[in-house]
């Protein structure tokens, strides 16, 4: 793939400039290799691991009823799934597989976008990247990405902002 054309990206370029974020929309990039991860996103764009937005998935569990849960959080920690759960008021949050994110999102892992999924997916936005002037997401695609800010990702997503990492044994950097 090495256009915008891609359903994904232009599904998400689309939502983009319809919330008035023309701008992040034009700074979509598609870069020469996937980037499923927080450290080969930083390395292909040049910048800290921190400012990276990982797009996760989590399946929260709330009685009988599993919804998912979307957490962009910072490419320096790791979400700790238990905060996740005392943030959200879920009985239990874990790791979703493949086919449920393709399934809430209508993107493959690695390239889960912020927003533009078939139904809002409910968001917590990991307060470590207001850290970054620029912070950098998922456009659809593992080979997509474009920059945002902290701020436009609580906006877009309509999120909740918290620390997700709980403690400085998560931190990776």
């Amino acid at each position: 793939m090495t256009s915008l054309d891609h359903p994904s990206i232009s599904k998400l370029a689309a939502a983009l400039r319809e919330a008035g974020m023309s701008a992040a929309a034009d700074g979509i990039r598609i870069l020469d290799d996937e980037v499923r991860t927080a450290a080969a996103a930083a390395q292909a764009l040049g910048v800290e691991v921190g400012a990276i937005a990982n797009s996760l998935v989590f399946r929260a569990t709330h009685g009988d009823e599993v919804r998912p849960l979307l957490a962009l959080t910072s490419g320096a920690h790791r979400a700790d799934t238990a905060v996740l759960a005392r943030l959200t008021g879920a009985d239990e949050v874990g790791r979703a597989d493949p086919a449920f994110v393709r399934e809430q999102t209508g993107q493959a892992i690695g390239g889960v976008a912020p927003m533009g999924h078939p139904n809002r997916i409910r968001t917590v936005v990991d307060e470590d990247l207001a850290r970054y002037a620029v912070v950098w997401a998922a456009a659809g695609h593992p080979k997509s990405v474009f920059p945002t800010t902290y701020a436009d990702l609580l906006t877009m997503t309509g999120g909740t902002a918290a620390a997700v990492a709980d403690g400085e044994e998560n931190r990776l950097s």
